[in-house]
């Protein structure tokens, strides 16, 4: 059997888009007003792992994209389920946080079954059209347009799927349809503010790798 080798910028990269996701999960717990529309506080955290996403696409393709989403999914999964024990487990008579962290990291199954399909789908589909924009333009064309457009098609599916498997029966299809649109948006928008900062990222990622691999 062929070793794999990975360099170790593609082993950061895959710690950062874990990280991202576990966190973004974790946040999803506080609602934040901005005044104008209510969202959640993983919408901050959640659009970097597009990012990252973007980034791994554009320097090592589309496999090794779709491993580090699986690999995302996987310990997302593994960090639930160890938050489940530690709920479940018995505490002593002094502790009084159970309530408190029931609240916080006990996600109810609807909402934890939505959110990872949902997480799913639209990392692999953004992966995946940001992987054919660069085949079909020969590997040439902008990098900037390539990400705007896939994570435009990655968060729109994240949202179609998400909303409708917690909310429906919830909230009227009115409000759903507001939020899938909203949340697109608003995510792909955080795209493009911070689109410059992608670019140079990818641009100095290039110059870096070119480290010597490391055997895994």
């Amino acid at each position: 059997m062929t070793k794999q080798y990975y360099s170790f910028t593609f082993l950061l990269l895959t710690l950062l888009f874990c990280i991202c996701l576990i966190v973004s999960n974790l946040m999803e717990i506080k609602v934040v007003d901005l005044g104008f529309i209510t969202v959640t506080a993983g919408v901050a955290v959640f659009p970097i792992s597009y990012i990252i996403n973007d980034c791994i696409v554009e320097l090592y393709g589309f496999n090794k994209a779709r491993m580090v989403i699986w690999l995302g999914f996987a310990m997302n999964l593994l960090v639930s389920l160890l938050l489940q024990i530690g709920i479940w487990l018995p505490g002593v008579e002094s502790w009084e946080g159970q309530e408190a962290m029931r609240l916080i990291f006990g996600a109810v199954p609807r909402i934890f079954a939505a959110s990872f399909i949902a997480f799913l789908c639209g990392s692999i589909a953004n992966a995946y059209v940001m992987h054919r924009m660069k085949t079909a333009a020969g590997g040439k064309g902008r990098f900037s347009v390539r990400a705007i457009v896939s994570t435009l098609w990655g968060e729109g599916i994240d949202s179609i799927i998400f909303f409708p498997i917690a909310f429906a029966g919830v909230l009227p299809a009115r409000v759903i349809i507001e939020l899938i649109i909203t949340q697109t948006l608003l995510k792909t928008g955080y795209e493009i503010i911070v689109l410059p900062i992608t670019v140079r990222a990818v641009k100095f990622l290039r110059k870096v790798d070119k480290s010597s691999p490391v055997s895994i």
